[in-house]
């Protein structure tokens, strides 16, 4: 039996490198996987490349990692939100690079990292500075700009439940990118609220089927990052 349940988040992320690659799933808050985030700033791996729709908010979960000084380049859509007082200070002050990325084209180039595809085109950014020094190419009429897919080493995913073979359900909107990221990424690690035994899940409701994921570890009860950012917690 393939059993890919870990026992705490620290020993989920303990081989995670300096200089890795890390996708983190969420939107916001919703699928931000708080837990994992803090087990990493304990582990200690630095000089990381973190691909996210967002830069955390206040001084907890990804924005933690990022005070932390671990991360030395982010690929997201949103690098500052109402509550992200962290990233704007670092990219300022040169200590964490940015390749800011369309929302939809950062969906599609983690799709298409997961799927095998090392680029594909798209209108999105033609004539922006986001598309200046891309290959550019006309379809019937239209310009597109190449776009590169993105693999990661890890990813750090929160999901509603598991069971130990690995396959995931999410929470509603708490999905978003972590399916996709599970794909593209040579380690998905994935935390939930409970893991059950195989055949406990429908498998016409699995989202990320655990061929996808590698561990799971289980975080009966998670924080929620607006109520830690709400009582204005600081990691560690």
């Amino acid at each position: 039996m393939i059993n890919k349940r870990v026992g705490s988040p620290t020993e989920a992320v303990a081989d995670v490198f300096d200089g890795a690659t890390i996708m983190v799933s969420g939107f916001g808050e919703a699928g931000s996987p708080v837990e994992l985030l803090h087990a990493l700033i304990d582990q200690g791996a630095k000089d990381l490349t973190v691909v996210s729709n967002n830069t955390g908010s206040g001084e907890v979960g990804l924005a933690a990692l990022l005070k932390a000084g671990r991360v030395s380049k982010v690929i997201c859509s949103f690098p500052r939100t109402a509550n992200s007082t962290v990233f704007p200070d670092l990219y300022r002050s040169g200590k964490t690079s940015l390749e800011l990325v369309p929302q939809g084209t950062l969906a599609e180039r983690i799709r298409a990292g997961g799927a095998g595809i090392p680029a594909f085109y798209t209108a999105t950014a033609v004539g922006t500075p986001l598309g200046e020094g891309k290959e550019l190419r006309t379809f019937d009429g239209r310009d597109y700009i190449l776009e590169r897919g993105l693999r990661a080493d890890f990813a750090l995913i929160k999901a509603k439940s598991a069971d130990t073979h690995g396959n995931a359900i999410y929470n509603k909107t708490a999905r978003n990118f972590g399916p996709p990221m599970a794909m593209a990424s040579r380690v998905a690690i994935v935390q939930v609220e409970r893991i059950v035994e195989p055949g406990a899940i429908d498998p016409e409701v699995v989202v990320s089927p655990g061929i996808f994921v590698d561990r799971v570890v289980e975080v009966a009860n998670p924080v929620h990052e607006s109520e830690l950012v709400a009582a204005g917690a600081t990691y560690p």
